[in-house]
């Protein structure tokens, strides 16, 4: 086992804990600092852009600053990539 698996596997285990979203923004204010946590919700939004409507990349991009290039690879992760990890949240997200 790598230091990094080690380490992710770490992280992985340190989010599960976390039981609310005022622990969660608490704990990723410490962890990340303004740029990355500013680069993570602008991910997050953008993937529920692409999931909620028929926006293209460009009107994303203009509506958000977001870069085509990251609004593509959140498209490809959403769409294509084994993790489906944007897909389970988006998918709770509308059952609640």
């Amino acid at each position: 086992m790598t230091d990094t698996f080690k380490h992710n596997t770490s992280l992985y285990g340190a989010l599960s804990q976390l039981n609310s979203p005022d622990e969660i923004r608490r704990f990723l204010v410490d962890l990340c600092t303004p740029a990355e946590l500013r680069a993570l919700s602008e991910r997050w939004h953008v993937a529920c852009l692409l999931d909620e409507t028929d926006m293209s990349y460009r009107d994303i991009s203009a509506q958000t600053g977001v870069s085509t290039t990251t609004i593509g690879r959140v498209a490809r992760f959403l769409k294509d990539e084994p993790h489906q990890g944007y897909r389970i949240v988006l998918d709770r997200i509308k059952d609640h």
